[in-house]
């Protein structure tokens, strides 16, 4: 029993009937029902995490600890939660201690929530991952579980106002087969890549109707998304930016 995360769990669920949110889950026998497991997620909205846990919750009653941004646990009202929930610190200047952590949790039989591809998806396709889900299932011994999360891009997303109110959202999980954890990491990131882009056209296959111009709706689909190549572009300049204002600071 972990009453802190059982609370949190039943606020959320609470929270996201008064939202009218509409879930639909497929795979969760994918879950394994103990032991270790590197649970892969796409990030498309902020809220998304919120959601990630899910399938284990109602597979087994399993529980996630999710890798989140130190600035999460620096917060006074946040961060009191996130330790409670044990879910663990990323301090992106400095990760080494995060991954060790993550490996620790997996070797003693934990599900631990990673984003491979480190930020939200502007154009809602699957970005490139980075290789620490990889690198995590390799040395702990553990498999990785695909999570693909489609629709959460509609509740809050970079760039768009936030839509927390009683929106009807359907929002739809799909669980992907285990992924063993065999080759190098390069090799693992390609497969996890390419389970989870076709994992992604599956959902959205079965998700409804996508209309044209919306701006949750990947230009694939004939949305008003920018393509992954025009998101990529956003992305660097970002990134640019963050690290030119951390050269002023330290100058």
């Amino acid at each position: 029993m972990e009453p802190a995360y059982d609370t949190v769990i039943a606020v959320a669920r609470s929270m996201w009937a008064l939202q009218g949110l509409k879930f639909t889950v497929n795979g969760a026998e994918n879950i394994p029902d103990d032991g270790g497991a590197v649970v892969a997620i796409n990030h498309t909205g902020y809220m998304d995490f919120t959601y990630a846990g899910l399938p284990a919750f109602l597979h087994n009653r399993r529980k996630v600890r999710f890798m989140a941004k130190k600035e999460v646990f620096d917060s006074k009202v946040s961060g009191p939660i996130m330790r409670a929930l044990r879910h663990i610190p990323v301090d992106r200047e400095a990760g080494s201690d995060s991954y060790k952590a993550a490996v620790d949790y997996l070797r003693r039989g934990e599900l631990v929530g990673v984003y491979p591809e480190a930020t939200i998806s502007r154009s809602f396709e699957i970005k490139d991952f980075k290789s620490g889900a990889a690198r995590m299932a390799l040395e702990s011994g553990v498999p990785i579980v695909p999570h693909v999360i489609w629709g959460a891009q509609r509740v809050w997303t970079k760039g768009h106002p936030k839509n927390m109110g009683r929106s009807n959202v359907p929002i739809h999980i799909t669980v992907a087969d285990p992924i063993a954890p065999e080759g190098d990491p390069d090799s693992l990131t390609a497969r996890l890549h390419e389970v989870m882009v076709e994992t992604l056209r599956r959902t959205q296959e079965g998700y409804g109707p996508h209309p044209a111009g919306e701006f949750w709706v990947p230009a694939r689909l004939g949305g008003s998304a920018p393509t992954l190549e025009e998101a990529n572009a956003a992305d660097a300049e970002e990134a640019a930016e963050r690290a030119r204002r951390r050269a002023e600071r330290n100058q």
